[in-house]
C-alpha cells in the first residue's frame, strides 16, 4: 500500500468514526477522537478512552498523560509525529468512567482497522483495557507490562507490548520508573525484524467487517487530524 492510499483509506475510516451512533457515547461525546499520528508508524499506541482534553479537541493524548507520553517517547529518541496513538473507545465515557463491553465492542472494527491500514510493527497497550483486549486474556496490567507478545490482529501480525498507563503514573510517581524500563525495552523491541504469523493461528477481528455506515453526517476532520494522518 502506498503512502497516500494508506493515507486515503485511514481518513475514510475516520470519516465513518466521525459519524458512528453504533453506541449511546455518541450522545454524550463532543468530538470524536478517531486517533493520530504517522500513517506508517512502526510503532502505535491504544490507550483506554479520550478524556475531557481528548473530546474537546478531538486529539488523543492532549492533556496531562500525553505530555508525559511525550516525555517517554523523547527518551528513546521518538516524537509523537513518528508514532500514531489511538484508543479502544473513540468517545468519552462520561465522567471518565470505565469502558463498558458494549461500548469496546462497538469501537473494535474501528481500531481493528486502523491496525491493518497502519501496520505497525509493534502495538504497545496502555493500561488494562487495551491490553486485555488485544490480547485476549483477563490477566492484569501489572503482571504482563515490559514483556512483549504475538498476536495477529486482523490481517496484521504485531508484537503487542502492554505498558502501565501514563495517567496511573501521575498518580503514583514511582510507577514512572517502571515506565521508563519498560520503555527501554520497547526501544529494543522496535530494532528487532517483524514477527511472523504461525499457520493456523486465531486471528482476532475476524468477521468484523467494516463499520455499518452512518446516517449521522460526518464531521470534517480538523487541520490537525488531517496534518498528523501523513508520513
Amino acid at each position: 500500500m502506498t503512502t497516500d492510499t494508506r493515507r486515503e483509506r485511514l481518513i475514510e475510516l475516520y470519516h465513518q468514526a466521525s459519524g458512528c451512533v453504533r453506541c449511546p457515547l455518541a450522545e454524550t461525546r463532543t468530538k470524536v477522537v478517531f486517533g493520530a499520528g504517522n500513517s506508517n508508524a512502526e510503532l502505535m499506541f491504544v490507550g483506554e478512552a479520550p478524556g475531557a482534553d481528548e473530546d474537546r479537541r478531538g486529539l488523543p493524548f492532549v492533556g496531562r498523560a500525553g505530555g508525559l507520553l511525550d516525555e517517554l517517547l523523547a527518551g528513546i529518541g521518538l516524537s509523537r509525529e513518528e508514532v500514531f496513538i489511538a484508543n479502544v473507545l473513540k468517545c468519552r465515557p462520561p465522567g471518565n468512567r470505565d469502558p463498558q463491553p458494549a461500548e469496546i465492542e462497538a469501537c473494535r472494527p474501528y481500531l481493528f482497522g486502523q491496525v491493518e491500514l497502519i501496520e505497525p510493527k509493534v502495538v504497545a497497550t496502555l493500561g488494562n483495557f487495551a491490553t486485555k483486549l488485544l490480547t485476549r486474556n483477563p490477566t492484569g496490567i501489572t503482571r504482563v507490562r515490559g514483556a512483549p507478545q504475538i498476536h495477529a490482529l486482523g490481517d496484521r501480525t504485531v508484537f503487542v507490548f502492554p505498558l502501565l498507563h501514563p495517567a496511573a503514573a501521575l498518580r503514583t510517581p514511582a510507577m514512572k520508573e517502571t515506565l521508563l524500563e519498560d520503555f527501554d525495552r520497547l526501544r529494543a523491541l522496535l530494532a528487532e525484524p517483524a514477527p511472523i504469523a504461525a499457520e493456523g493461528e486465531k486471528r482476532d477481528g475476524d468477521g468484523d467487517g467494516p463499520p455499518a455506515a452512518s446516517s449521522t453526517p460526518a464531521a470534517e476532520p480538523t487541520t490537525d487530524q488531517l496534518d498528523l494522518f501523513g508520513a
